[in-house]
Order: C-alpha cells, then structure tokens, then sequence
C-alpha cells in the first residue's frame, strides 16, 4: 500500500531526518521488538515511507539480551525475523529524536510523560495511536509460546487496521495528537 498518497508533506524530526517512531514495552523483548519489525515491513512497500526510522526499546529492559525464542517463532509466522534484535533500554535513547513514542501500557506512557515532560504529547500507547481507544496490551501471560502468538497477532491486527492513521498523524504533523 502506498500510504503516503493518503498523506501531506512530511515533517520531520529535532533532528531533521526521516520521521521516527519508537515501540516501547518493559523488557524490549517480545512486544515492541515484533510491533518495530512488523511496522517496519508494512511501510517498507512505500518507497515514502520505506526510509522511515521505526526501532523500539524497554522502559525497563536490560540490554543487550535477545528477543525471546517464542517471539522470534511468532514473528517469524508474521513473516518477520527477530534473530539479530537485542534489548535497549529507553533511558539510554535521546526521546526527543523520535516523533512518535508508542507504548504497549498506559503505565509506560505515563511513566516516560513524566520523565520527559517537553514531549508528552508524543507519547501515546499503541491502541490508542492504532484504533483511538487507549487500553494496555498486556505482557503475554506466563511468556508462553501460545501467549506470545497471540500477542503478536494482535499487535499484527492492530497495524493492519492503524498503520495508516500513524502514517497521516506523523506526515500532517500532529505527533501525539492522533485523529
């Protein structure tokens, strides 16, 4: 799909680089690294988009450790591979280079809105980024492969149905302030 047609001109970061979008869950090993790999495919079809900086990290992560074995089977079922991701931690990241701060949790939203006040507006949970409804997509229950796949579905589902709403919210500027 070509969602910048959909789209205006593109505004871009502190930095002045492509737009950026960071997934943020607590250990960076299951959910934001499959939502950053899923989304990334999604507008790797967009040659507009294509160039866009989509990572993600932990607000509560150790670094370095790598994705969880039944995270890398289940994004691999989504056709996405997670072998060579590693854990960040989002204190060791500058918040400011990203446009957009998707959390899984409100805690986490909350969280990094406090400890970087200058741009809360940019950060919002995913379902609410994705859908307009603001709930947590909670940790897999028990880390189980089952838990997992059905996270990852979900998260898939959730990009289905709102990659273009990220997509007019970065490219018309509103940051945070989704329609």
């Amino acid at each position: 799909m070509l969602y910048l047609e959909h789209a205006r001109e593109l505004p871009s970061n502190s930095e002045g680089a492509m737009p950026a979008i960071l997934f943020v869950c607590t250990a960076n090993r299951i959910r934001s690294p499959l939502a950053e790999h899923l989304l990334r495919r999604r507008l790797a079809a967009d040659p507009l988009t294509a160039t866009w900086r989509i990572e993600s990290a932990g607000a509560w992560a150790v670094a370095d450790l790598p994705a969880l074995p039944a995270a890398c089977a289940a994004g691999a079922e989504l056709g996405v591979d997670l072998s060579d991701h590693r854990a960040r931690r989002t204190e060791d990241l500058n918040l400011q280079n990203y446009d957009l701060i998707l959390t899984m949790e409100r805690g986490q939203r909350n969280a990094l809105r406090v400890e970087n006040p200058a741009i809360a507006e940019r950060i919002v949970t995913m379902s609410e980024a994705t859908t307009g409804y603001d709930y947590d997509i909670a940790d897999p229950p028990g880390h189980t492969p089952t838990a997992i796949r059905n996270t990852a579905l979900d998260l898939n589902d959730l990009l289905t149905r709102g990659t273009l709403r990220l997509v007019r919210a970065i490219s018309s500027g509103l940051g945070g302030r989704l329609e």
